[in-house]
């Protein structure tokens, strides 16, 4: 999955899009460099960032999405808690929703989605990016994610999503501090098993890298990203999110054929 941040304030990458032809580029140049989906956010939902409205999001996202249609083959994306925005880039051609508070800040988002038809994706974190560090504390960090995760699958079941249309991400980087999510990381077979469901990890040039790494900057961190991404793959991740596409495209291969070569013969 391709990283499309079409925001201002990206943690990751400093320099945002001129305009809307800049990103259709982006997305386009991610496709032809092997991402399997592209991931649009019109939000920034790094650690401390602020919030924006639905309106300031779509005017962002919407000309990106209809600049798209026809143009790229994959399916596209949308990066938002919103209901709101989720249903105006649905209807401009959105297949997934990547909802990053796990149905926690908007529950009616996951009546929209069932009723769009759309995938959904539900990731774990607590209080909002302004203040998530201050919810980081656990016991069994894997475990709780786990049933905290268990409680967004409830809430979209109920709410009409199918079961089959529910991807899990246990939120590496969101509301955890560093030991916490390389704890996920080590314990992802354990999640994956417990949920049955696919699973998504993003750990693309965050600052958890940093406790290994040093204070390297978000863009620099790619050959850090890269280690996390092949035990992400290695612990049975279907999905990885990533900024660097061409790069972790190969690390992605690779480490699926380790993977393969691991599991027992027929």
């Amino acid at each position: 999955m391709g990283i499309l941040n079409i925001t201002p304030d990206s943690f990751a990458n400093p320099i945002p899009f001129r305009d809307s032809a800049d990103a259709v580029a982006a997305a386009l140049r991610m496709e032809a460099d092997g991402a399997d989906l592209i991931d649009i956010g019109g939000e920034s939902t790094r650690p401390g960032a602020e919030a924006v409205s639905a309106d300031t999001e779509l005017s962002r996202v919407l000309p990106v999405l209809h600049a798209l249609q026809g143009r790229i083959r994959i399916p596209i994306s949308i990066d938002t808690y919103k209901a709101e925005v989720a249903r105006a880039a649905v209807a401009a051609g959105a297949a997934l929703v990547n909802d990053v508070s796990g149905l926690r800040y908007e529950p009616a988002l996951a009546s929209v989605v069932a009723a769009c038809g759309a995938a959904l994706i539900v990731m774990h974190t607590r209080g909002r990016s302004a203040t998530m560090y201050a919810d980081a504390a656990y016991d069994d960090v894997m475990a709780q994610v786990t049933r905290e995760l268990r409680d967004s699958m409830r809430v979209a079941l109920e709410a009409g999503v199918p079961l089959d249309r529910l991807i899990v991400d246990p939120g590496v980087g969101f509301a955890k501090q560093p030991s916490h999510s390389y704890g996920v990381l080590g314990r992802l077979p354990e999640f994956a098993a417990a949920l049955d469901r696919p699973v998504l990890v993003g750990p693309s040039r965050k600052s958890f890298l940093r406790d290994a790494v040093g204070d390297v900057p978000a863009k620099d961190r790619d050959w850090g990203t890269a280690a996390a991404v092949t035990a992400a793959v290695l612990g049975g991740a279907h999905i990885v999110r990533v900024h660097a596409v061409a790069e972790m495209v190969q690390v992605v291969r690779v480490s699926e054929e380790i993977y393969q070569a691991g599991r027992p013969q027929p």
